[in-house]
């Protein structure tokens, strides 16, 4: 079981993503922008610490703070920025603006599987630091051997 954060302003995405990863016994929480994602996480100034997730699935387009911004402070924390990042991105130009930044391991593009997002996140959730093997869910049978999240293109 990981502690997820999804920060995504589509209220039928969040509630997709909650369903598919609930169901494989996750705790998921949520965020509606970039910047309440940051308060919620203790990053904001005046914001208390806050319990880190193990992996954040973040939105590119967001209102009041979009992703790329939020990725780019979550990176300059000491603690947060050690956080893994998945990006949900309907653009796919926009993965070119996250190269670079240490905590971007993948991208899930929009529209997505739920499959293919499930077995995404638990590849990353299997190699994110301070979960063990029992606490990390294992992909299913017949997921993809030769998906790994943290390749970038042009990397």
């Amino acid at each position: 079981m990981a502690k997820i954060l999804l920060v995504d302003d589509e209220r039928d995405i969040v509630t997709l993503i909650q369903f598919v990863l609930v169901k494989e016994g996750h705790i998921v929480r949520t965020a509606p922008n970039g910047l309440e994602a940051l308060k919620s996480l203790g990053v904001e100034a005046g914001s208390p610490p806050a319990d880190l997730p193990d992996v954040i699935l973040m939105d590119v387009l967001m209102p009041v703070m979009d992703g790329h911004t939020a990725c780019k402070r979550l990176c300059e924390h000491p603690a947060v920025g050690k956080v893994p990042v998945l990006i949900l991105t309907a653009k796919g130009m926009a993965r070119d603006l996250f190269q670079g930044l240490k905590n971007v391991v993948g991208f899930i593009d929009k529209p997505f599987d739920p499959k293919s997002l499930r077995d995404t996140v638990a590849t990353v959730v299997a190699q994110a630091p301070g979960l063990t093997p029992e606490s990390a869910p294992s992909p299913k049978p017949g997921a993809p051997a030769s998906s790994d999240p943290r390749s970038k293109p042009g990397a």
